[in-house]
């Protein structure tokens, strides 16, 4: 038995210390969120924050995250209040959705991290996650509005 804090909340889980994250939280603990793409940690599908920093779920051992803060998608906001959800929602981001969430992870760190990033800057943090679909323009564009909802006050 291993105890996680996932989503700020204590949980049990009963896993090998060598199942991916990526595994914990879809089959064990039920958050689907997090999605499966490669399974090699370079489609970004799988992006969670551990201790703030976006970090691919499908290569992390369960080991790895006991004592640590892990955030998924669901633990970002309970009511899609976070800006970049808002932004994502609002420029309608998504077309298939499948990577988004892990679009949205990489790019909440960013803000955090950066609060007016350019554009080599948004290059630099969203490098690695992958859309299928080629929404590209339109996560570029929701990160600037996300940057200009921060400064506004919206919820981070």
């Amino acid at each position: 038995m291993t105890t996680i804090s996932v989503n700020n909340q204590k949980l049990n889980v009963d896993a090998a210390p060598d199942t991916p994250l990526l595994w914990v939280l879809r089959d064990h603990l039920g958050m689907t969120g997090t999605k499966f793409g490669c399974g090699m940690a370079l489609c970004g599908a799988c992006t969670v924050h551990i201790d703030g920093a976006p970090t691919r779920s499908c290569v992390l051992p369960l080991s790895a995250v006991a004592g640590k803060s892990i955030t998924t998608i669901e633990g970002l906001s309970l009511d899609r209040s976070h800006a970049v959800q808002k932004a994502w929602m609002e420029l309608d981001v998504p077309q298939c959705g499948y990577c988004q969430s892990g679009q949205i992870m990489s790019a909440a760190a960013l803000l955090t991290a950066n609060p007016k990033p350019n554009d080599a800057d948004i290059d630099a943090a969203m490098s690695g996650n992958i859309c299928r679909c080629g929404t590209y323009p339109r996560i570029r564009k929701a990160i600037y509005r996300a940057a200009e909802l921060l400064r506004q006050g919206a919820p981070k």
